[in-house]
């Protein structure tokens, strides 16, 4: 029993370490024309798929280091918006990543309730953050801002989320490497069995 677990701790951590090296690298081909970069959220993808697939604390862990490794690797994203960044995308991985490894049957189901609530919590994270550091600043953030910066600006992105997530956590399932399951209680049986 303690090999398994310490093997699925090194599984994740390796997962982990490859979705934050794919999200180091993503933004750079999106990045080329700023705006479609910003519309797409590439560094969002491997954020929340390291939530779903490794768990919430890996997902929080890689969503808050990676907007602040970009940083420090190539300035971007600017900052301060990388420190709003950086709790956004933790907020992401880790609410994905609970909810999902939380809900009673692993599914197509749970996955998009686990992603929508994820999207609407990583953006709420997104808008105190902005308000708190735009307050100290002596400026405001009004809701035209917070609506534009994590609603309608970010469609496209929301959308490819959406619809690129799923059919990868699908894909991963149908080859074994991240079968869908019934959720696990403490004691490591299936419940209600």
């Amino acid at each position: 029993m303690k090999k398994t677990a310490t093997k699925k701790q090194i599984q994740n951590l390796v997962t982990a370490a490859m979705l934050m090296g794919v999200g180091i690298v993503l933004p750079i081909f999106t990045g080329q024309i700023p705006q479609i970069g910003n519309m797409l959220l590439p560094m969002h993808l491997p954020v929340l798929i390291c939530g779903l697939i490794c768990g919430w604390q890996y997902g929080g862990i890689i969503g808050f280091l990676l907007p602040l490794l970009r940083y420090m690797l190539f300035s971007a994203p600017p900052m301060p918006n990388g420190i709003a960044m950086a709790f956004e995308l933790a907020a992401y991985g880790a609410i994905a990543g609970f909810l999902y490894n939380r809900s009673k049957w692993q599914c197509i189901v749970s996955l998009y309730r686990s992603l929508l609530i994820a999207m609407i919590g990583g953006r709420v994270v997104w808008g105190a953050v902005r308000v708190l550091m735009l307050g100290m600043g002596g400026s405001s953030f009004s809701w035209q801002m917070f609506m534009a910066g994590a609603f309608l600006n970010a469609i496209p992105g929301i959308i490819l989320q959406l619809v690129f997530i799923p059919a990868l956590m699908v894909a991963l399932n149908r080859t074994g490497l991240v079968p869908f399951h019934r959720a696990q209680n403490a004691k490591g049986e299936a419940e209600g069995a």
